[in-house]
């Protein structure tokens, strides 16, 4: 039966509906029980078990493929080079030498393995395919790129799921040995197919598959660190291992410009280049052959590579290059720092236009992707305010402020895509001032901007900050975190889902110099998102997909990729109760072990804390000033150690409340972030800092009764890189009966200088003689505007702190 059934899959003359017919009437026939197996293979697939032997994998096995259809069987020869090295040789050969056993094929056995490759274009969803194993033939249908799919789940199904990874070879097979008389094509030396391996075998099985999402991107900033063609290579092999489908190319930012423009040669002689703050030059560019070459790599694959060329903001390296691009005309050097950095495209001169028009034409030229990417995001309007150009165009278009100007900017360069046959798309803040109907936005400050356009019917590309921002530690975003996302979220109105194209992983480079840094921030995090983005929600299930991971280790080491860790080791949760602080260890890694430490105090964690007071199980009271905790996996040690800093104070566990807003994304612990004995270090992201954009500091502390202290103080983050500063002032009033007030402390802090050190900042100047109170009531003025001297002029100012401290 399965002999004429094969026939008819593979035969290029047969209709395609008959073909499709009786492949149907061969499952119904042959088919077991109908069992949803779980697989190691990532993106998960659901396959159906058939009856029979297994197929069993040789030294040669034959790939057949339709006429003028040579490279994908070509491309089928790679995978099984690249990541089977020489334990298999694959022999290409046309349908119809099989179906006729002639020449060059007569001396081999056609008992010998064999993958049949069929490119249908009528199967509907361009990446879906179809791989069906019996005893004989792997059979792989689909599409060009659903073809491709195809080839890399075989590669899982045989590396992965069989172990090929995690065991050394173990069985001497010279099964092609003997039957192989005389060499084909390149000479097989009869010698080399005598080799030590393992014996590898499929079930029988059906396979059906395709993506959720049309859109499942990866972006690679090669602007702020430059990578070279083999790691953007190795990243494209990788994504198609894994079925992403889109590299968001990021080549142009203030710290440098990446991509070869004739017309602009000083774009890659200056901007391309920074001296860092060593006084070294550090830089790189692509040129057009070598974009090329990347392109048609991508291709290749089933992959589309989308620019992108970054407009009106992030552009100070074409500005160095090109002073009469700004608003001022004056030279600037290429950025060597990180941040947003007022220095952006006027907006008022036509000349900018003209030039970012010349550049998207030769850009166009090398991309033939649909979408080009214009970037639009943060966008200091501090030079347009101070432009009279930029006024000028203001009035001139009857626009109302400097973001319909942005929006104006935006569109004008829309329609010269649109006339070209492009479209633009752009992060969420294009949104700003107005969007046109036709424009698609990539919503990374959260969900808000994506769920907007999606009513608007824009297309959307979700990446939200919260799941996607794979520069983010793994405090923010972990493995499990990225597998709980969902580009889809669930207060959109079902008629708008269809405007969600699918989301991104976002690698930003600022801290990533190298490739092993760039490995271990995407591995094993981007398992997670290709998962999210193929797999319907109902199919996933992190428990099992967490075991998946564990089996994709071993070829991820084999193809030299330096993974990180899936989560941070652990976390140290605390509560405070009767003023007392209380910590318990959680881990996402399962059976992890711990070992701590108080301060110079060495303990194992086990479950036994009879030296601490016990609340419940696990759970203990902090008495030292530092906890460090050693984690095991397996009982071996997983990542760096993880430590928490405590002060003890008289305010732990007041009662809090809150007269103005801390942002949701640094909310710290929330209402009671400021009394819970937990404080920060140098990482404004370590969850224990909580911050205010734009908005003063007004909170009311209760502390139960009244009390004596030495003296109050708050532990203030700074960082003017990010926008963060110090207070403007900060007035403390205390109260015995919340009815007469006095004046702890009333200062002014002055103007703020220049300074892009990370600090933590305190008042310790205040020498008060009030020394009680049961009310402590604190206003802390925010800095306001980042000042005119700061890249970032203009910017609302964020301020951070950790603790509120009554000593």
């Amino acid at each position: 039966m399965f002999r004429i059934i094969n026939f008819l899959r593979v035969s290029p003359c047969f209709p395609v509906h008959l073909r499709v017919t009786a492949l149907f009437l061969f499952v119904s026939l042959n088919l077991s029980a109908q069992k949803n197996p779980v697989f190691d293979l990532i993106p998960q697939v659901n396959p159906l078990f058939k009856s029979g032997k297994e197929f069993s994998l040789r030294d040669t096995i034959f790939v057949y493929h339709q006429p003028n259809k040579k490279g994908n069987a070509e491309y089928l020869k790679f995978l099984f080079e690249k990541y089977f090295g020489d334990s298999y040789a694959l022999v290409l050969g046309e349908f119809e030498t099989y179906l006729e056993h002639e020449s060059p094929y007569k001396y081999y056995d056609l008992q010998s393995p064999r993958i049949m490759l069929f490119e249908d274009s009528k199967t509907g969803d361009s990446e879906f395919y179809q791989l069906e194993v019996s005893e004989e033939v792997i059979s792989i249908d689909g599409g060009e790129i659903g073809l491709k799919r195809g080839m890399n789940t075989l590669i899982q199904l045989i590396g992965v799921e069989n172990d090929y990874f995690k065991f050394a070879p173990v069985q001497q097979d010279i099964y092609n040995f003997k039957r192989a008389k005389k060499s084909i094509g390149s000479p097989l030396d009869s010698t080399n197919l005598i080799q030590t391996k393992q014996w590898i075998s499929l079930q029988p099985m059906i396979i059906d598959d395709h993506p959720k999402f049309s859109h499942r991107g990866m972006l690679l900033d090669c602007a702020r660190h430059f990578f070279s063609v083999e790691t953007v290579k190795k990243y494209l092999d990788l994504m198609a291992l894994y079925k992403m489908n889109v590299l968001h190319w990021h080549l142009t930012e203030d710290q440098g410009w990446r991509i070869e423009i004739d017309k602009y040669p000083n774009l890659t002689k200056v901007g391309a280049w920074r001296t860092e703050k060593d006084g070294t030059k550090y830089g790189g560019y692509y040129t057009k052959k070598q974009i090329h070459e990347i392109v048609a790599y991508a291709m290749e694959r089933g992959i589309t590579v989308i620019p992108e060329i970054e407009l009106p903001g992030h552009s100070q390296a074409a500005i160095a290059s090109y002073p009469w691009l700004s608003c001022t005309g004056e030279q600037v050097e290429v950025v060597n720092d990180w941040g947003v950095f007022k220095e952006i495209y006027c907006a008022g001169n036509e000349s900018t236009f003209e030039f970012l028009e010349n550049v998207l034409t030769e850009v166009m030229e090398l991309f033939p992707s649909k979408y080009i990417h214009i970037g639009g995001d943060e966008v200091p309007k501090y030079r347009w305010e101070h432009c009279d150009k930029c006024q000028n165009r203001i009035q001139s278009e009857n626009l109302k402020d400097e973001h319909e100007l942005q929006s104006y900017f935006i569109q004008r360069i829309e329609k010269f895509l649109q006339k070209n046959g492009r479209e633009l798309i752009g992060w969420d803040e294009i949104l700003e001032g107005g969007l046109s109907a036709t424009a698609t936005v990539q919503s990374w400050r959260g969900f808000e901007g994506g769920i907007k356009a999606a009513e608007n019917g824009n297309g959307v590309v979700m990446s939200p900050t919260s799941h996607c921002y794979f520069d983010y530690g793994l405090q923010s975003i972990d493995l499990k975190k990225v597998y709980e996302f969902n580009p889809i979220p669930s207060e959109l109105e079902v008629q708008f889902h269809k405007n969600i194209l699918g989301g991104e992983c976002n690698l930003w480079s600022e801290h990533i110099p190298d490739e092993a840094n760039l490995d271990s921030k995407v591995f094993p995090r981007i398992l997670a998102m290709s998962e999210v983005l193929w797999t319907a929600p109902e199919k996933r299930n992190y428990a099992e997909f967490y075991n998946r991971v564990q089996e994709h280790y071993p070829m991820l080491e084999k193809l030299e990729v330096k993974y990180g860790l899936e989560t941070t080791p652990a976390k140290i949760q605390t509560f405070v109760k009767e003023g007392k602080i209380y910590a318990t260890m959680v881990s996402e890694i399962p059976n992890a072990t711990y070992e701590i430490r108080w301060d110079e105090k060495e303990m194992e964690l086990d479950g036994d804390f009879t030296q601490f007071e016990k609340l419940e199980k696990d759970t203990f009271e902090v008495k030292d000033w530092k906890l460090s905790v050693k984690v095991l996996k397996n009982g071996k040690p997983y990542g760096e150690k993880v430590e928490q800093f405590f002060e003890f104070h008289k305010a732990i566990g007041a009662k809090v409340t809150y007269h103005s807003n801390f942002s949701r994304w640094y909310p710290a612990a929330g209402e009671q972030a400021l009394v819970d004995g937990r404080v920060g270090i140098i990482d404004f992201k370590d969850g224990n800092w909580q911050g205010f954009w734009g908005e003063p500091i007004d909170v009311e502390i209760d502390l139960g009764s009244i009390k004596e202290f030495e003296r109050i103080f708050i532990r203030f983050f700074q960082y003017q890189n990010s926008w963060i500063f110090r207070p403007k002032s900060m007035k403390i009033d205390l109260s015995e009966d919340h009815l007469t007030w006095n004046t702890y402390q009333d200062s002014d802090f002055g103007e703020e200088k220049s300074n892009n050190e990370k600090m933590i900042w305190y008042d310790r100047s205040n020498k008060s003689t009030l020394n009680k109170a049961r009310y402590i009531k604190i206003h802390v003025e925010n800095y306001g505007k980042v000042p005119d001297w700061h890249e970032a002029a203009g910017q609302d100012c964020w301020l951070f702190l950790d603790e509120i401290i009554v000593k």
